[in-house]
């Protein structure tokens, strides 16, 4: 909670910051005359910005498991000696991370699992079938390790956060601009014009372009750090090392669009910098370069 309160407040002072300067500049002086209010426009675009994301989050475990067709294990009634072991083994590293028991559910596919869910507490972590008939117990270990650490580390909603700031800025600036082209270039001084939406959809799609590469670096960072996580909750850096190892070889599956952040492992993105996952291998680098656990 300390590290959301502070994340806001940090985007809060941006945007003041922000204002003050289109205020210093004359851009806010120039806009308002002209008939754009910037506070109203701000406060909308926030509420567009967000409400989506947070939305999404709050639903993100029905969501997840209505589009994978993930089955839920009853803790108190595995249907077998496996599914015994994953429950187990992903309840003993939730323990160890402080944080509250997530459902652990199983879906069929090719090699991936993922973790989601509104918070800390009150999460989900699946794994795929393939996966599961592919990895040894140890390197399953460190999969769920990792994803574990994804949940104690509130990654979801701080990406989810993330995500709500972009989408404001993309708006807020979209309609600036379309304003802008509107009454200065196309000197349309009645009713907002055919110029001003044209430009503020062109600009969204733009703008969205560079926010999804903000969007996808901050997640590669984040699963750095889950696999750290990962070794820091088995104590050993072994388990996700040979996990990743044997990822490295494998077509990672298919993830829903909404989820494929959270996966394991990310699949092959039209350029490096909108993927959400590091390479393998620099992942492999980064575990073996970081302190001894």
């Amino acid at each position: 909670m300390k590290r959301i309160v502070l994340f806001l407040l940090t985007n809060f002072a941006v945007l003041i910051v922000l204002s003050a300067s289109m205020s210093v500049l004359g851009v806010g002086r120039f806009l308002t005359a002209n008939g754009l209010d910037l506070t109203q426009l701000l406060i909308f675009s926030a509420i567009i910005g967000f409400t989506g994301s947070i939305i999404s989050l709050l639903i993100s475990k029905w969501m997840a498991k209505q589009s994978t067709g993930a089955r839920v294990i009853d803790p108190q009634a595995p249907a077998n000696a496996k599914e015994a072991w994953l429950v187990d083994t992903v309840h003993q590293l939730a323990d160890r991370a402080g944080i509250g028991r997530p459902e652990v559910a199983i879906y069929d596919g090719a090699p991936n699992a993922f973790a989601t869910g509104a918070s800390r507490n009150n999460a989900l972590v699946a794994v795929s079938t393939g996966l599961l008939e592919s990895m040894t117990e140890e390197e399953v270990a460190g999969v769920l390790g990792h994803e574990v650490a994804h949940v104690a580390n509130g990654d979801m909603i701080t990406l989810t956060l993330i995500q709500g700031v972009v989408n404001t800025f993309v708006v807020f600036f979209a309609r600036i601009v379309g304003y802008f082209v509107d009454r200065v270039i196309l000197k349309n001084d009645r009713d907002i014009g055919i110029g001003y939406y044209v430009t503020v959809i062109a600009c969204e799609i733009v703008f969205g372009i560079l926010a999804s590469i903000i969007v996808a670096w901050f997640s590669r960072q984040r699963e750095y750090r889950a696999d750290a996580g990962s070794a820091s909750l088995l104590a050993s850096r072994e388990p996700m090392l040979r996990a990743l190892a044997r990822l490295g070889g494998m077509e990672a599956g298919e993830l829903p669009k909404a989820f494929k952040s959270s996966g394991i492992s990310g699949n092959r993105a039209i350029s490096a910098m909108f993927a959400s996952h590091p390479p393998i291998q620099a992942r492999i680098n980064a575990l073996h370069a970081a302190q001894r656990i």
